[in-house]
C-alpha cells in the first residue's frame, strides 16, 4: 500500500493544536467526515470543505497546492466531481479565471486527475498525459479567445 504524502494546508495554530490533541494526520484529513473535521477543528462547514477537498487533492500523485487550490477555485471539492469532465475545457476555465496564459503542463493534470476519477488508481502521474494533450492540441488547437 502506497504511503499517504502529507499535504501542505494553510492551518491555524489552534488547528494544528487540535489534530495533535486528537493524534490526526494531516495527511488522513481528507478521510474523515465534514462533521468530524467541524467538530475536532472547531472550523465552520465551509472551512472544514475546504480542508478536506484541499487534503483530498494532495492525496494524488503529483498534485500539489497550486493545483489543489485551483481546483477549488473552479468550485470542485472531491476528484469524484471531475469523474465526466472534460481537461481541455477545464484548462480553459482556468485560464479565463486568471485572465492569462496558463502552463500547458496544467492541462495534462487536469487530464490525470479525471482519469483518476475514472479508474481510482495510481499507476500513472499527470505526464502521461502529455502526449494526449498534445495530439488533442495537434487536431484541436487553442481557443480564438485564449488570454494573452
Amino acid at each position: 500500500m502506497k504511503k499517504n504524502k502529507s499535504p501542505k494546508l494553510e492551518l491555524t495554530t489552534l488547528e494544528r493544536k487540535e489534530l495533535r490533541s486528537n493524534k490526526i494526520l494531516i495527511s488522513e484529513i481528507h478521510k474523515i467526515t465534514l462533521n468530524e473535521i467541524c467538530s475536532i477543528l472547531k472550523v465552520s462547514e465551509s472551512r472544514a470543505k475546504e480542508l478536506k477537498a484541499l487534503s483530498e487533492f494532495q492525496s494524488l500523485p503529483s498534485i500539489g497546492p497550486k493545483f489543489a487550490k485551483d481546483l477549488l477555485m473552479l468550485g470542485y471539492y472531491s476528484w469524484n466531481e471531475l469523474r465526466d469532465k472534460d481537461g481541455a475545457r477545464l484548462f480553459y476555465d482556468l485560464e479565463h479565471l486568471y485572465g492569462e496564459r496558463i502552463d500547458p503542463c496544467v492541462e495534462d493534470q487536469f487530464r490525470f486527475i479525471i482519469y483518476y476519477a475514472n479508474n481510482s488508481c495510481y499507476g500513472k502521474q499527470w505526464w502521461d498525459f502529455t502526449e494526449e494533450r498534445k495530439h488533442y492540441r495537434s487536431i484541436y488547437g487553442y481557443p480564438k479567445e485564449r488570454p494573452e
